[in-house]
């Protein structure tokens, strides 16, 4: 879908797969609509003919025919007040579907920047006024009009002198609903917006909670969710003063518009030029006036909410996604592992340089270790292996292939990733292990537990395999959760492993029995290992020394020590303490 398009025009774009239904829906509003204007016109001759001449047969057949419309009348209103709204909620589900499958595109660099509250909220709360409006909008646009019309013209035929009066205030009523639209509309975007911030907080203390129990500070997330709360409250307030100076004008120019037609019909009546039961009918029209006038009102409050939250949508929908594969890249079934870093550069921004001219090369089935203090880029090198950031300078190749030229599905399915903080999903281990592979067997879910070391484990706890882990793995030890991530790699078993500080945060006792999974996973692969502790890589068969943006020492260990250069003084820095 092409989101450059007008927001009314992308709006409207959703109805498409849903027309069947939403013609539906409008026949029904029309038919009511048509009954609405009919009742008034049915009264008035009965009034006028059938009741002084006493017509009774006739009349109580006008009864009848009016009481079958009216049983249409309401099934029409049930289909219009369950099937209308389930038309909306399928226009909203299909726009939360493209949320999160554009979601699933963007790059690395936009989780960055943005909090997992407010994308959440763009997500869900900034839709939900898109049901209401998506079927309100042209149903209650449209009947409004009709309805108009309709009583206009009959009118026309009572007394040409009250329709005239009718259509004079109509001109002050939509004047009044404009002017209050916009305050109406700037307010709806500023409380989508505090939304957004009181939901980002919200998720932020529910995350952080052990940490804030950990520090005490309870009474402190209070006070900075209190203030979240305080802004959103007083927003919210500003929005219901501008929508009760809205309604209450508009109610108050409706009374007028009846005591102008009470006053004028009268006047008709007292000089012999109007009917007793013609001002009956026109007051029924004149609250046939009211009820679509009441409808655009409605409808501004929906419309303000509705494209306050579809506008942000919109906004979401716009962010560039990470770029599109190369018309000429290719699939990659097997990569053999050889990679190659050609004076590559990279930076966030244009001002700061994360990495300048880095030149490596990486051979198949090689442990190759990257150290260096903290913010030097090495972790930035391992991410720019799998596409999650794109280079700013230079190449990458994979096998001799530009990873650039290589489709970044197939390129990261190559790569197997642990990271030090390992990210468990809210399920079973059986779902985080086979979340490398979704199709796996459980025989093969328990090889790669065997693998990993962790089956052990798995079955001393009471549900085995079926176990909950908790909120981001709470449930199990820091050990037990790298293992299952361990498991994972085994389970996607890729040629290239990435091993990004997975043992730093571990105890020297489980980061030992750690390793002997690592050892296991990494044979045959080709494996960066980011390290801190630099006994874990020893026996690489390359060590690469990351510093102010470049690598400044590359060799083996036993090499490096002999320079007495920077890996030298980090040896003597960790083993002197």
């Amino acid at each position: 879908m092409d989101f450059t398009k007008h927001p009314l025009k992308i709006f409207f774009s959703y109805y498409k797969p849903h027309l069947p239904l939403f013609f539906a829906d409008m026949m029904c509003a029309f038919f009511m609509a048509g009954i609405d204007i009919a009742f008034p016109m049915f009264t008035r001759y009965a009034l006028n003919t059938l009741i002084p001449n006493y017509e009774l047969r006739t009349f109580f057949i006008l009864i009848a025919v009016l009481f079958a419309g009216f049983c249409l009348h309401k099934g029409c209103n049930f289909f219009v007040a369950y099937w209308g709204h389930v038309f909306g909620n399928r226009v909203e589900q299909d726009m939360r579907r493209d949320v999160f499958d554009h979601l699933q595109k963007l790059p690395f660099s936009f989780y960055d920047t943005n909090r997992t509250g407010k994308i959440m909220s763009r997500a869900t709360v900034d839709l939900f006024e898109i049901t209401e409006l998506a079927h309100h909008g042209p149903e209650d646009f449209s009947i409004a009009v009709l309805n108009l019309l309709g009583a206009f013209i009959m009118m026309l035929h009572i007394r040409w002198e009250l329709a005239i009066i009718v259509v004079i205030t109509l001109p002050v009523l939509i004047t009044v609903g404009v002017i209050s639209r916009r305050n109406l509309s700037r307010t709806a975007t500023k409380v989508k917006e505090k939304t957004a911030e009181l939901i980002a907080g919200l998720e932020s203390s529910i995350s952080g909670i052990r940490v804030t129990k950990g520090f005490a500070n309870e009474d402190y997330e209070r006070k900075r969710f209190k203030f979240y709360n305080e802004q959103y409250s007083e927003l919210k307030k500003l929005r219901y003063k501008h929508m009760g100076i809205f309604f209450s004008n508009i109610e108050f120019c409706n009374n007028l518009l009846s005591l102008v037609v009470l006053a004028t019909g009268g006047y008709f009546i007292m000089k012999g030029k109007m009917t007793l039961p013609d001002l009956i009918a026109a007051n029924l029209f004149v609250a046939a006036f009211r009820a679509p006038i009441g409808k655009l009102n409605f409808l501004v409050e929906q419309y303000t909410n509705g494209m306050a939250g579809f506008n942000r949508f919109i906004e979401l929908m716009r962010t560039e996604p990470e770029p599109e594969d190369a018309p000429d890249a290719v699939d990659i079934l097997s990569a053999r592992g050889n990679i190659s870093f050609k004076d590559v550069d990279f930076s966030y921004t244009k001002d700061f340089p994360v990495l300048e001219h880095v030149n490596l090369d990486i051979h198949a089935g090689e442990k190759f270790a990257l150290v260096g203090a903290s913010g030097g880029g090495k972790s930035t090198i391992c991410n720019l292996i799998p596409r999650f950031y794109e280079i700013t300078g230079g190449s990458i190749s994979l096998d001799g292939i530009d990873i650039r030229k290589i489709k970044k599905h197939s390129l990261r399915t190559q790569i197997g990733i642990v990271q030090q903080d390992v990210f468990l999903f809210a399920g079973t281990i059986r779902e985080n292990i086979a979340y490398a592979n979704p199709d796996a067997t459980d025989e093969e879910i328990q090889l790669a537990a065997k693998r990993a070391e962790i089956h052990d484990d798995i079955m001393k706890m009471p549900n085995g395999y079926d176990s909950v882990v908790g909120e981001r793995g709470i449930k199990l030890s820091g050990g037990q959760k790298q293992r299952v991530s361990i498991a994972r790699c085994f389970l996607k078993n890729p040629p290239i492993l990435i091993l990004d500080e997975a043992t730093s945060a571990l105890d020297t006792a489980t980061e030992t029995k750690i390793q002997h999974s690592f050892d296991e996973l990494s044979k045959g692969r080709t494996t960066l290992v980011i390290a801190h502790r630099l006994s874990t890589i020893k026996n690489a068969d390359k060590i690469a020394v990351v510093n102010d943006h470049e690598i400044v020492e590359l060799g083996t260990h036993e090499e490096l020590i002999a320079k007495h250069g920077e890996y030298y003084k980090l040896q003597n820095a960790q083993f002197s303490q």
